[in-house]
Parts: C-alpha cells; sequence; structure tokens
C-alpha cells in the first residue's frame, strides 16, 4: 500500500500541474467575453479530461502503467496475468474517482479495501478484475519449449490459427515463472490456460499431459512454424544459432530436448511407465494432489 500511494500522490501532482496550466488559459479565455453556460461546461470538460482522461489513456497506451506506477515499478494486470484493456482502465479509473476515493468518502472505501483483501484490492480492481503487481527490473527469462519425440508428428498436425498472440504470451509468461508460483495458482492458472488453449488448437494430444507440458509443446510448435517461416523470407531472416542452427529439417526439428532440471518440472518425462494412471480432472488436465512434474 504505500508504494501505491506514492504512485498516486505522483501522478495526482501530475494532473494538478496540467489541470492548473489548462484552467489558467481557460480562465484567460473566459474573461475574454466567453458565455457562464459556455465557461461551465469547459470546466468540466476539462477535469473529465484530467482527471480520468489520464488514467485511462496512460494504462490503455502502456498496458497498465501510468507515470507514478512506472516510476515505482507497479503494473496493473487482469487476474490471469495478462495484459488490461481499455474496459478494465476505464472501470478502474472510474470507480477510483468515483468510489473508492471520492472526496465524499475521504477515501475511505479504497483503503478499507485494500486492507481486507489478500491481493490488496481497491473496489475498482475487485469490479475491473485487476490487481497492481510489482514489475520486474530485469528481463524475465525465456522459458524452455519442446516437443517430445514420440508427440512431435501430433504437434506438426495442429492447428494454430486461431491461437492469439495475447494467449500465447500469457501462457509463455507463465512458464517462465512457474517456479514462482504458490502451488495451487500454479495449478489452478496452468489449467485455466491449457483449456484456453485446447479450445483454439486442434486436434487434442493422442496422450493425457500435465497442462505446462501441453503448454510448453503447443508453444514450441508455434515457435518452430514463425522461424522457418522467418527462413523462408530470406538469409538476413534466418537465426544462425540456437537449437535450431541454420537447417530446418533435422531428424528432431525442434532441436535437443532440454536437460531436466528442478527449476522446469515441466520439461521432462518418466523413464520408466508410472505404476498408477495420473489423476486428471474434468477437462483433461492434471489434477492437484499428482506430482507436477510429470507426464500422463
Amino acid at each position: 500500500m504505500p508504494t501505491r500511494a506514492l504512485a498516486c500522490a505522483i501522478d495526482v501532482v501530475i494532473q494538478s500541474i496540467v489541470l492548473g496550466i489548462l484552467l489558467t488559459t481557460l480562465f484567460g479565455f473566459l474573461i475574454g467575453g466567453a458565455s457562464e453556460a459556455l465557461g461551465v461546461a469547459l470546466v468540466f470538460v476539462v477535469l473529465l479530461l484530467v482527471l480520468v482522461g489520464y488514467r485511462v489513456v496512460m494504462e490503455t497506451l502502456t498496458r497498465g502503467r501510468t507515470l507514478g506506477k512506472l516510476m515505482l515499478g507497479l503494473k496493473v494486470v487482469r487476474d490471469d496475468g495478462s495484459s488490461i484493456r481499455f474496459r478494465h482502465a476505464l472501470v478502474r479509473t472510474l470507480l477510483w474517482l468515483f468510489v473508492d476515493f471520492a472526496p465524499w468518502f475521504a477515501g475511505s472505501p479504497g483503503i478499507v479495501a485494500s486492507l481486507m483483501n489478500k491481493q490488496g484490492k481497491r473496489i475498482g480492481d475487485i469490479v475491473a478484475g485487476t490487481v497492481v503487481i510489482r514489475e520486474r527490473h530485469q528481463p524475465m527469462a525465456s522459458p524452455p519449449l519442446f516437443v517430445p519425440g514420440h508427440l512431435v508428428q501430433w504437434a506438426q498436425s495442429l492447428e494454430l490459427s486461431r491461437l492469439s498472440d495475447e494467449l500465447a504470451n500469457t501462457a509463455r509468461e507463465y512458464l517462465a515463472r512457474y517456479t514462482e508460483l504458490e502451488p495451487e495458482a500454479r495449478i489452478a492458472l496452468g489449467d485455466a490456460l491449457a483449456h484456453r488453449m485446447a479450445e483454439l488448437t486442434a486436434p487434442a494430444p493422442p496422450i493425457q499431459l500435465v497442462a505446462p507440458a501441453f503448454l510448453s509443446a503447443v508453444l514450441a510448435e508455434r515457435r518452430r512454424r514463425e522461424l522457418a517461416r522467418l527462413a523462408i523470407q530470406g538469409p538476413r531472416f534466418a537465426p544462425h544459432t540456437g537449437p535450431f542452427g541454420t537447417a530446418y529439417a533435422p531428424p528432431n526439428p525442434y532441436g535437443t530436448t532440454p536437460v531436466p532440471h528442478a527449476s522446469t518440472p515441466y520439461a521432462r518425462q518418466p523413464a520408466v511407465p508410472q505404476a498408477e494412471p495420473t489423476k486428471v480432472n474434468a477437462q483433461g488436465w492434471h489434477a492437484p494432489g499428482s506430482e507436477p512434474d510429470q507426464w500422463s
């Protein structure tokens, strides 16, 4: 809360400066003989643009940041971790102005809601389905994406035209932050992303896969096709390093399978078949209570 309060204070100072400049200019115009009704309308429009427009425009264009949040490393995201859009920014701003920190409430609703919510959400965040997070200052490491050898044929037959960049980027961020998530959130978010991705891709995998393994396989195939497309466009676009090298028809078109590592529990499969079948939930993904690092 202190960090968010400081970011809010920075934004208020910026808004106050802009509002002062615009009102001073408007006052000079009104002295020139403009009607009183026009003056009231112009003042209302200026207040609306500064108090509402600043936050809505900034958070929409920067995907969740105002100048105050940008300076303090904060960012507004949706509950599933994806970037906010115009409607989220508009709902958050209107409730910030008229409910959370409205002058007639002395800012008490927003403060009380933030203190009572585990994620520090104010009423605007709860209604808009957003949350404020502390953004990383270092670039996020790219997760190791690959397709196991026995699923290569299935991966190459996938229909990926309906898979959006937004969903693919959200899944990639989830895999990159896999080990940082709480176990319950890790399973719930992975199942939700896998379910959404399964609705946009076909055919279904020939065997049951844990959600992270399914996401990794789909993203690996998507990346392989993109790199192959760039290679066809001309030599200057073709990558010369990495698992793909300069040739795109090796025995395993996805390159070398990553070495299993504790930080990537979804990047390996058991060497010996499991004695008991893995439990799956109603959507076909790995159910809570089973090991998250095993292929079903």
